[in-house]
């Protein structure tokens, strides 16, 4: 079918999350088949700042749902959401 590439917004639940340690934790979580391309931020407010990885998956029912479950469970994410998706 082809591959989908989304843009996935994680936000750090505090100010203090080291954000190059909490980048690995979500590159070690992800599904099977999913890889990240590159990883943009988002200054958010008083000092929090998301993490906005750009994540290619496989074309397949479900879509991007596995890999936002995956980065749901890693340590000191307040939430995940996709911000775009395209083919590719």
């Amino acid at each position: 079918m082809g591959d989908v590439a989304a843009a996935v917004k994680v936000m750090p639940n505090s100010p203090e999350i080291d954000l190059d340690d909490l980048q690995d934790q979500l590159e070690e979580s992800l599904p099977e088949g999913a890889e990240i391309s590159g990883v943009n931020t988002d200054d958010v407010a008083f000092g929090l700042t998301a993490l906005i990885p750009t994540v290619i998956v496989p074309d397949e029912e479900g879509g991007t749902e596995a890999v936002e479950e995956a980065f749901s469970t890693v340590d000191d994410v307040e939430s995940v959401s996709v911000e775009d998706v395209g083919r590719l």
